[in-house]
């Protein structure tokens, strides 16, 4: 039986992935600015020379991304809006020790969603429109099942940056700083995505690790 925990160490985690996305863009040269009038904390400017990319960055603590779908199902909230995907993952969802990040082109990227999307809506699987569509950063690319279509970027794209996991970084990360709200999940909409439901969880988590809904238990502590 699988029990997943929302506590606030998750939490914390969530702002020092985001911290650690910043600075590794930052260590491969970029500059990395809020876009004025945005609205949505995870979107950055980030710029290298003549170079100039709007971004999303996105954290993931079980190595999956999501984005949502747009009101009238025309498109993908935040990921159209953008050049560019900065998703940092840690390497293993139980045991993490590391942080990956990446910079996945934005085209690329929305492919890789509209392949899943499209693969998912065929097998018949339900999925509201605002709520997140998961695609997984190192399952391999498969045709099957649905919920491997599309993933695989951050096998295909090498981590412009590896960074060891330390408990002291973590515990300095300051929660109420911008990026950590930025990150942390609330009861609202937070950059644009809605709120995971317990039955869409016990769905996703039933269809990773082959079980029925039935067997999955989900406790919630804050």
């Amino acid at each position: 039986m699988t029990n997943v925990y929302a506590t606030p160490e998750k939490i914390t985690m969530k702002a020092y992935l985001f911290k650690i996305a910043v600075e590794a863009l930052e260590s491969d040269g970029w500059r990395v600015e809020r876009v004025p009038g945005s609205g949505k904390s995870s979107v950055r400017r980030i710029t290298r020379g003549q170079e100039s990319k709007v971004v999303s960055i996105r954290t993931t603590q079980d190595t999956w991304i999501a984005f949502p779908r747009l009101d009238g199902d025309t498109g993908w909230r935040t990921l159209d809006e953008v050049d560019a995907v900065v998703p940092v993952s840690v390497d293993d969802r139980d045991n993490p020790r590391f942080a990956k990040v990446h910079l996945v082109d934005g085209d690329e990227m929305r492919d890789r969603f509209n392949r899943a999307y499209d693969a998912r809506k065929k097998a018949g699987h339900s999925i509201p429109v605002g709520r997140g569509v998961w695609v997984s950063l190192y399952l391999e690319d498969a045709i099957d099942p649905p919920t491997h279509v599309g993933a695989g970027a951050g096998l295909k794209h090498k981590p412009i940056a590896t960074v060891a996991l330390s408990p002291d970084m973590l515990s300095s990360v300051d929660e109420q700083d911008d990026d950590s709200q930025a990150s942390a999940p609330s009861s609202g909409n937070v950059d644009g995505e809605a709120p995971l439901t317990i039955a869409e969880a016990k769905r996703r988590l039933a269809q990773t690790f082959g079980v029925s809904e039935a067997s999955i238990k989900i406790t919630v502590e804050a």
